[in-house]
């Protein structure tokens, strides 16, 4: 992977629940890459967000797209081969979540899924290192998690480039993922400095005056012309 590589994973957390479906195929048409699913249980954060079961559905009518999951849970393990049956593609949990994170990340490798950790705002980044070998991505929250349509936390930037330079110091190949109020300036800002994976929402996808597909097609047009793409 390479810093031009965009990778639109629209957050489902910011659909109209009442258009759901239609919200998503208009993803879908837009180009959307990923479907980013959250998982919340109402304890980890304070809110709860989508079934399981809705990853599966998901898949069954778009194979192709892959299914990335954000799970904000206590005990993570327990929810693994549910998200197996459901043939979640991607699964990332919070390291404080459990007290262990490489059981957890070696069992859904084990189960055929991508592995990752999500880093808390409050989180040093080199949290990550004692893992760092076994990680397939990085989820670097720019907001407290739990609730879509938060304000980009600035004092991430920097947190963007230490994770990228952990990434090169350890000849690791994680791809890097940004969670929470993604806007063009700081998305752009974020795949210079080494980010991939972008968690759209409200500010360059949804509630856009000319729609989501319309807005999935701009978000990519937008960041790879940034990039000199």
């Amino acid at each position: 992977m390479t810093t031009a590589t965009i990778i639109n994973a629209p957050s489902l957390a910011n659909c109209s629940f009442t258009e759901l479906g239609q919200q998503v195929e208009e993803l879908v048409q837009g180009g959307a890459h990923w479907f980013h699913i959250d998982i919340m249980d109402g304890h980890y954060v304070p809110n709860l967000c989508f079934p399981i079961r809705l990853v599966g559905e998901l898949k069954k009518k778009y194979p192709a797209m892959v299914a990335d999951v954000h799970l904000m849970v206590t005990d993570p393990m327990n929810y693994l081969p549910l998200l197996k049956q459901n043939n979640a593609d991607w699964v990332s949990f919070h390291m404080d979540a459990t007290s262990f994170s490489r059981r957890t990340l070696t069992t859904i490798q084990e189960l055929g899924m991508k592995a990752g950790v999500v880093i808390n705002p409050s989180q040093p980044v080199s949290i990550i290192e004692p893992i760092i070998r076994f990680l397939d991505y990085v989820v670097l929250m720019t907001v407290e998690p739990g609730y879509p349509g938060q304000k980009f936390m600035v004092d991430s930037l920097p947190r963007v480039s230490e994770l990228a330079a952990l990434r090169k110091e350890h000849s690791a190949s994680f791809l890097i993922s940004i969670d929470g109020g993604v806007d063009y300036p700081n998305a752009i800002e974020c795949a210079r400095r080494g980010a991939e994976v972008y968690v759209t929402g409200v500010f360059t996808v949804f509630q856009q005056p000319d729609g989501i597909t319309e807005a999935c097609k701009r978000f990519q047009k937008t960041m790879t012309k940034s990039l000199g793409g």
